[in-house]
């Protein structure tokens, strides 16, 4: 064989053998990650001609999968889109968020859990069906949650959230601005295309879900995790005498820029009750207490309310933070829920249900049970605990705290009628010129039997600047989140 013939035959060798070895590489080695590819074809048509699983409120679906006449043969459907919207996630062409991804093995019928229903379709030659996900969501409560953050005035920005506080469960958490996942779902894919780049695109952030994505300084409702630390200390209980005054000089800073004041609310002389101290949400109270208190001390206390730690996996979750290394000023900072603190309303919903739990924090979760097709029970969350954030004294001297602020206090607008209610507000400076305070405001009721835990935060509305008040604006919409649950 000549020399040319023999350099074609080894470069025609050599080809093959690179094409043997990419056919081995796709068909062998990617050949799973290939099929489970959101961009394949096949599995995009496969998972749209599926009956997927439904997602459950009570006994209604908020995500459900209905027959179309088209080249798929089901359409994801979202019965009350705008209300569940942040929790159900969406389902479609570029893949899953939310529930619908957390649950995704489940609502496909891919679950290891169905493996006897596959087997069944399969022999009885029918399309197989996806498992349905029963929520912790309690309707009522969720409506309410909704109605009353939608009827502050312009394009309100903020969410609420409630737990039950012996077991975890969240029975509401809505976030506004909101968006429809309908048009998310829909099988045609350049309207689809447009949607999505529109609420990306949308200075708001509906696509954010601000109950338990989004970090803001608490303001004065994490004074609830101040005093929880004060009173662990020993030396404080509710009938305490606690530091007070118009004003307290930070540790290491001098003139006004370290100077906290209460901004006019009544605080007495250099000694006040903590009852009226936390009553009128005195600042200079809980910046003296954090500072004596200590960094560390306090650091421990957050972090066993559930600051710096992930404890939610069924959707999206933002660390709080409190942070771990601070002097002595800017401990007193934190102290009031400013400096670098920041949580999410579901963190601080976590905070008021702790204390109504007895001190006790449990780990929060939103799937209750999950089902076979044929509404079988698979499987059934057990609520587990977090953390013992403060002793059971503990919780008993700060509820008897709280009820006093609702009774007497700043935050008298989530009072009930006939219940006791425990309670506290909370207004967070943005540290921005064009950005105003952010209201909060947490509760739990009734406070001597507590169902319900519920914290709501406001990041914007067409309020004026000096009318953002965490009472004002946050305790109604409280007070008929726990009434929905009470009277349920």
């Amino acid at each position: 064989m000549n020399k040319p013939i023999r350099m074609i035959s080894i470069f025609c060798l050599v080809l093959f053998l690179l094409l043997l070895g990419n056919v081995t590489w796709l068909q062998v080695f990617k050949a799973g990650s290939l099929a489970d590819s959101g961009h394949n074809q096949r599995v995009i048509a496969d998972n749209f001609s599926r009956e997927r699983g439904a997602i459950l409120v009570g006994r209604q679906p908020v995500a459900q999968s209905v027959p179309v006449d088209s080249q798929y043969e089901f359409q994801r459907e979202y019965p009350r889109p705008r209300l569940y919207a942040h929790l159900t996630g969406r389902f479609n062409w570029f893949g899953t968020t939310a529930l619908e991804r957390s649950q995704d093995d489940l609502l496909s019928g891919e679950d290891s859990r169905l493996f006897v229903n596959r087997v069944i379709d399969m022999l009885s030659n029918r399309s197989p069906k996806g498992g349905n996900v029963q929520l912790t969501i309690n309707p009522a409560a969720q409506q309410a949650a909704f109605e009353g953050l939608s009827a502050l005035p312009g394009n309100v920005e903020g969410a609420v959230v409630a737990i039950e506080p012996d077991t975890g469960k969240i029975l509401a958490s809505v976030s506004l601005p909101t968006y429809n996942p309908n048009q998310l779902a829909s099988h045609r894919f350049g309207e689809v295309i447009k949607a999505q780049e529109r609420l990306e695109a949308d200075d708001s952030e509906p696509l954010i879900n601000r109950a338990t994505a989004m970090r803001l300084p608490p303001g004065s409702t994490f004074k609830l995790v101040t005093a929880a630390a004060a009173i662990e200390s020993g030396d404080y209980n509710a009938d305490s005498q606690v530091p007070g005054g118009d004003s307290y000089q930070l540790p290491l800073t001098s003139g006004e820029s370290g100077r906290i004041t209460n901004e006019g609310r009544a605080c007495g002389g250099p000694k006040v009750s903590f009852r009226q101290a936390m009553g009128n949400s005195c600042n200079t109270t809980f910046a003296a207490l954090a500072v004596e208190v200590g960094a560390e001390e306090m650091a421990e206390r957050a972090e066993r309310f559930g600051f710096n730690r992930d404890y939610l996996s069924e959707i999206p979750q933002a660390q709080s933070v409190f942070p771990t290394d601070m002097d002595a000023a800017q401990t007193g900072q934190a102290g009031l829920g400013q400096f670098e603190v920041a949580a999410t309303p579901l963190q601080m919903a976590m905070v008021a249900g702790g204390i109504a739990n007895g001190g006790t924090v449990m780990k929060p979760y939103l799937v209750d049970e999950v089902r076979t097709p044929q509404l079988q029970v698979l499987d059934k969350t057990e609520p587990s605990q977090l953390n013992q954030a403060v002793s059971s004294r503990t919780a008993r001297e700060l509820t008897d705290l709280l009820v006093h602020t609702v009774d007497n206090g700043t935050a008298s607008p989530a009072a009930i009628p006939g219940v006791k209610v425990a309670g506290k507000t909370g207004t967070a400076q943005s540290g921005l010129d064009d950005v105003p305070p952010y209201a909060w405001f947490v509760s739990f009721a009734p406070a001597n039997d507590p169902e319900v835990a519920v914290a709501v935060m406001i990041q914007r509305a067409d309020i004026d600047r000096g009318e953002v008040a965490g009472g004002r604006l946050g305790g109604p919409i409280a007070k008929a989140v726990m009434e929905a649950v009470i009277s349920r």
